[in-house]
C-alpha cells in the first residue's frame, strides 16, 4: 500500500467479509477441524483477530495487543476482531501518512516497508479466512460469498 486511503478503503472491505464469515460461525462449531490437533474453526478466527492487532504492532502502527487463549464463543470473538480493526482503522486514519508508509521497519527478521505490511495483514487475514471455509463446510455450515456469491448462495438462488 502506498496510500493510506488505499489501505483504508480495501481494509473496509476485508474486515466486513471477514466479519461476514464470522457471523456463519456457531458456538457448536468452533471446535471443527481437519486433522485432530490441527487448526479449529475457533483457533482460526482468534488467529485472524488477533494477527490484525500483532501484524501492524510490529510496523509501529498499533501497540502490542496482549495474546490470550481464544475465547469460547463467537460473540466474544467478533467483539474482539470488530475492537482490533477499528483500533487499526484509527491508527491508520489518525496517526499514518503516505510517507510513513513508505518507511522501512522491521517484521519478523525483514526489512520492508510499512505499507507493504499492512498489504501483508489483509493477505494474512484472506488467507485464515479461506481455510476457514473449509472448515465451515465440513461442519455443515453455509458459507457466505466473499468475492462473490458462494455456492451455498448460488444453490438458494436457484430455489
Amino acid at each position: 500500500m502506498h496510500h493510506t486511503e488505499d489501505f483504508l478503503k480495501v481494509w473496509e472491505m476485508e474486515s466486513l467479509s471477514t466479519l461476514k464469515v464470522f457471523a456463519a460461525l456457531t458456538d457448536a462449531t468452533l471446535q471443527q477441524s481437519v486433522v485432530p490437533g490441527g487448526y479449529t474453526l475457533q483457533s482460526l478466527a482468534w488467529h485472524i483477530t488477533t494477527a490484525a492487532a500483532m501484524l501492524p504492532a510490529q510496523g509501529g502502527l498499533v501497540p502490542i495487543p496482549e495474546r490470550g487463549p481464544a475465547p469460547p464463543t463467537v460473540a466474544e470473538i467478533v467483539a474482539a476482531y470488530h475492537k482490533n480493526s477499528l483500533a487499526l482503522v484509527a491508527a491508520v486514519r489518525d496517526q499514518t501518512t503516505d510517507a510513513a508508509l513508505a518507511e522501512q521497519v522491521q517484521f519478523f527478521g525483514r526489512t520492508l516497508r510499512r505499507g507493504a505490511l499492512l498489504s501483508f495483514t489483509i493477505m494474512h487475514q484472506a488467507h485464515h479466512r479461506a481455510q476457514m471455509t473449509v472448515l465451515m463446510k465440513q461442519a455443515g455450515l453455509k458459507v457466505p460469498g466473499v468475492y462473490g456469491p458462494s455456492e451455498d448462495d448460488q444453490k438458494a438462488a436457484k430455489k
